[in-house]
């Protein structure tokens, strides 16, 4: 019993930290069932994982749970647990099922299936599962149920999951969530539990605790809020109690929090630095070689995938125990609880910040640490998306090394802790972004690129590294990829072509759906204030950009649409093409859009596929395309939900215009009224229009009269698409005896002819022989090929 309470009181070593394990075991009220063996065994499960991020309390609860199951007073008869910390056993070699319960309880006279308690009242808890680091799906394939058998741990563990040593024994497991995929091939019938750490009401009430002043601790809350990525690391109570801690000295020093916790880097950096030195204290000896041997420690425990190391390999590293006193003072490490002559850093993201500072210190202990036994890949691999999606923790030491690269935080670091710092690396990290197509070569290489980019925060760097960079996709899912987005965009000095898929949420006009309070708030703080602004640099007057994508939530944003009109009237907006997927609001910010349109005089294909601009949005278009400072070529209003009511507007436009070229109308419930209106304006000399795609528009036989009379008065189309429509025979023979009897610059008509008779064949051959250069595309006229002229 006492040495349940001792882990219990061990659990948590952060001074103020000291009341997160009730604030953890709360959450434990919900499954009752399984910490009270009393209850019916039909109703209680035998299996429970908890699983979740690092440090989020799942060792916590576990323990609690261990207490509860121990301190039962209900039950007939005296219950036991049986503790297995993965940290632990993952050091130890093969043995058998007997030695391992030996060793763990040695109070019993012999190790055996009939020497431990009652099945059912034992509880094994296997902690950090996630630490065995096995090939996923080799446990299954060796299984014993055999005791006095010797078996590495890790296939003794697999077999007690799968219910072959102690079938009748309660199993809890707590486990990041890597190795989910793994239990659940394992564990016999398990219930999952996820243990999501401190609320977002938990953090702000200890931000509240532990700023004595209200207003500052709302302000640093805040700080940290506006970093997403900070803010779920601060649902461990670790980071929570770091964060407080950094933010506490950051505000006492004058500084603003929001600039400490603009990137993650910034904030553990000066967390890390803050509990060396600081006003009225300073930074003890001989912190260099200590610091260089934890990066490394941290390192070699990231690559081997363990989140602790023995203290014996100090001594490799040129360092001893005692050196590690002021780290272990400031709870940069702690001894931990479960491994003897073991220590484990305060949190995952703490190691991985170490982790990433081994690339940069330099010192011979540094070098020392390349013949340890834990591997350490070069920057090139780390940086791999091979080795990221087999260790996804590389991910974020690869973003802390990005932030390393920031000169002033390497004087900083410099200066806390008396080392050196070499920016060599930054050379690695440029050649390694600039490999293969480049940063920007794919949506999900171009959204790490850009995170990498921005934790930097240096500005030489971001040019450097997009340097050659022409063409950019990105997927904004949140204000946080905004905020990065816009920081790297407007660095890039020759891009040209910007792909946007925008999601619901990103812009500020999105959020309006949210309950009020909470919209201000996410608006003050989630979104930093400069990244609306930044955005907009990225854009406006800068020439070099000559194409633009928006899809995605792009119908919502009029945020998004405010901004890009105010683009396309800057005087040194060079925007060529432009396409708006999805556009359901552009109606309502006509006047602005029109506004733009009739200002710039750059932008000659505009793509509005898939907007739902209906009649009323088709005629405000035809009054921009109408006005003679619009400079539109191309124009693509496919699918937009238009009909024979603004086809009149339509051919007005086509007849005033002097410069649209390409005019798509695809998929759009036209009907014969709508291009009959349509062959008026193309019958008129004045159309300058050359390629016309009517594809899937409703046109039956009965149009093919105007369609052949337009045909043969314009002097200038050159392709016309008529694909998806049921001409039928006749309507086919119409167009073909209109085109043999009068040659007109037509050289390609798509059209859908399902059947074809003697008299359309030899009519279709008379019409190549009058028309030698018109291609008639016929045999697949229904299939979804790529309209002409609209490739742009």
């Amino acid at each position: 019993m006492e040495k349940f309470h001792s882990i219990w009181k061990r659990t948590f070593g952060c001074g103020e930290a000291d009341d997160f394990p009730c604030t953890i075991t709360q959450g434990s009220h919900k499954f009752t069932s399984f910490s009270n063996p009393p209850i019916l065994t039909q109703l209680r499960p035998r299996t429970v994982v908890l699983h979740g991020p690092a440090g989020v309390g799942k060792t916590t609860l576990a323990k609690k749970w261990m207490l509860d199951w121990t301190q039962d007073t209900l039950s007939e008869s005296l219950n036991s647990t049986l503790y297995l910390s993965c940290k632990e056993l993952r050091r130890q070699g093969p043995c058998s099922f007997a030695e391992l319960i030996s060793k763990k309880c040695p109070d019993l006279p012999q190790a055996s299936p009939e020497a431990l308690p009652p099945a059912r009242t034992l509880l094994f808890v296997i902690d950090a599962f996630d630490e065995l680091r096995v090939p996923s799906g080799s446990l299954i394939h060796d299984i014993c149920g055999d005791w006095e058998k010797r078996k590495p741990v890790p296939v003794l563990l697999g077999s007690l999951l799968m219910r072959r040593l102690v079938p009748e024994a309660a199993l809890l497991v707590t486990t990041r969530p890597g190795a989910l995929r793994e239990l659940r091939l394992l564990a016999h019938q398990p219930v999952f539990l996820e243990v999501e750490g401190l609320s977002e009401r938990d953090r702000r009430e200890y931000f509240l605790k532990h700023f004595a002043e209200e207003d500052r601790g709302l302000r640093a809350f805040q700080a940290m809020r506006g970093n997403p990525a900070l803010f779920r690391l601060g649902s461990a109570p670790a980071v929570c109690w770091a964060v407080c801690t950094c933010l506490h000295l950051q505000m006492e020093e004058g500084r603003d929090p929001a600039l400490t916790c603009r990137t993650t880097t910034s904030l553990f950096l000066r967390f890390l630095c803050g509990q060396f030195a600081g006003p009225g204290r300073s930074a003890p000896p001989h912190l260099a070689a200590p610091l260089r041997a934890l990066s490394v420690l941290a390192a070699e425990g990231i690559w081997a995938r363990t989140s602790v190391f023995h203290g014996a390999d100090l001594g490799r590293l040129g360092v001893s125990e005692s050196d590690l006193r002021p780290f272990l003072d400031d709870h940069i490490v702690q001894a931990d609880s479960d491994c003897e002559g073991c220590y484990a850093f305060l949190h995952l993201s703490v190691q991985q910040f170490l982790a990433a500072a081994s690339y940069v210190l330099d010192g011979e202990e540094q070098e020392a640490g390349d013949g340890g036994p834990g591997r350490v890949g070069d920057v090139r691999t780390l940086l791999s998306e091979e080795e990221r999606l087999k260790n996804p923790d590389l991910t974020h030491v690869g973003h802390f090394l990005f932030g390393l690269c920031n000169e002033e935080r390497a004087r900083e670091l410099e200066a806390a802790f008396g080392c050196r710092v070499s920016l060599a690396v930054r050379q690695e990290l440029l050649r390694c972004m600039s490999a293969g197509h480049g940063p920007f070569c794919s949506g999900a290489d171009a959204r790490e690129a850009v995170h990498r980019l921005y934790e930097s925060q240096e500005e030489s760097l971001v040019k450097e590294a997009t340097a050659h960079v022409q063409e950019v996709s990105l997927h904004l899912q949140s204000p946080a990829d905004l905020a990065r987005s816009a920081f790297c965009l407007q660095h890039c000095r020759d891009l040209r072509r910007v792909s946007l898929q925008v999601e619901k949420g990103v812009f500020l006009e999105n959020d309006r759906a949210s309950e009020p309070d909470t919209w201000v708030e996410r608006i003050k703080n989630v979104s930093p204030t400069d990244a609306y602004r930044d955005f907009c640099l990225a854009f406006i007057g800068k020439k070099t950009l000559t194409h633009l994508t928006l899809e995605g939530s792009v119908h919502s944003d009029k945020m998004l649409l405010l901004l890009l009109c105010e683009a396309l009237k800057h005087r040194r907006c060079n925007l060529q093409y432009l396409r708006l997927g999805s556009c359901s609001d552009l109606i309502q910010q006509w006047d602005d859009f029109s506004s733009a349109l009739k200002i710039n005089q750059s932008l000659q294909s505009l793509d509005l596929t898939a907007s739902e601009l209906q009649d009323e949005g088709g005629k405000l278009l035809c009054s921009s395309l109408r006005h003679p400072k619009c400079f539109l070529q191309r124009l693509s209003l496919e699918n937009c939900h238009l009909t024979e009511v603004c086809c009149k507007e339509l051919s007005s436009a086509l007849i005033v215009s002097r410069r649209l070229t390409h005019l798509c109308l695809a998929k759009n419930n036209l009907g014969d009224g709508g291009v009959r209106l349509l062959c008026e304006g193309l019958s008129y000399p004045e159309c300058q229009l050359q390629t016309l795609v009517l594809c899937g528009c409703s046109i039956s036989p009965f149009c093919c009269e105007d369609l052949a009379s337009a045909l043969t008065s314009n002097q200038r189309l050159e392709a016309l698409d008529l694909g998806q429509n049921a001409l039928g025979p006749s309507g086919i023979t119409v167009l073909f005896e209109a085109l043999k009897r009068s040659p007109c610059p037509l050289k390609t008509l798509r059209l859908k002819m399902e059947e074809s008779s003697v008299r359309t064949q030899k009519l279709l051959e008379e019409v190549r022989d009058s028309n030698p250069s018109l291609t008639i595309d016929w045999k697949d006229g229904g299939a979804p090929t790529p309209y002409w002229g609209f490739p742009f």
